[in-house]
């Protein structure tokens, strides 16, 4: 059982034409976006419990690293619960999104799990939350997050 327990914060579908999507989804489904437009490349809506997000396909790619290689295996790795991507192309469907309290510290538990990851935790300052990604069995991309832990800085009064 894991220690850090993993909360599905939304699902991200990956798309070509980012602003078809924001139209369909938005006019057509009338779901009421959170926040972005149709130029953003990356909109959530509201849906109720769990949030919708649409990411443009080429910018989570960019985001992967068209030419990452994925992070090496722990060394009790078990064959048979290794999940490694060969590239991390990304692929039309889903991203399924955990939010965790620590990026790091769940990363280190899946591995010590056998997991194989396709980047290792990072920082992403513009989505304003540390990642680390995967794979399931399947090859569906995984997120694990946490939003940064803000560090305030002391305000000197002269």
């Amino acid at each position: 059982m894991m220690t850090m327990p993993l909360k599905l914060s939304h699902v991200r579908l990956l798309v070509t034409d980012y602003a078809a999507a924001f139209a369909f989804y938005s006019q057509v489904l009338e779901l009421p976006p959170r926040f972005s437009d149709a130029q953003g490349g990356y909109g959530e809506f509201g849906t109720g419990t769990v949030t919708l997000a649409l990411f443009a396909k080429a910018r989570m790619a960019e985001a992967l690293g068209q030419g990452a290689t994925p992070a090496p295996p722990p060394p009790n790795a078990k064959a048979a619960v290794v999940v490694q991507a060969a590239e991390p192309v990304v692929e039309a469907g889903p991203v399924l999104v955990f939010a965790v309290d620590d990026v790091d510290a769940a990363y280190a538990e899946l591995q010590r799990k056998g997991v194989m990851f396709v980047l290792p935790p990072t920082d992403r300052p513009e989505w304003t939350v540390r990642t680390a990604h995967l794979r399931d069995p399947d090859g569906h991309l995984i997120e694990i997050n946490s939003p940064f832990r803000r560090r305030w800085a002391p305000v000197t009064v002269s």
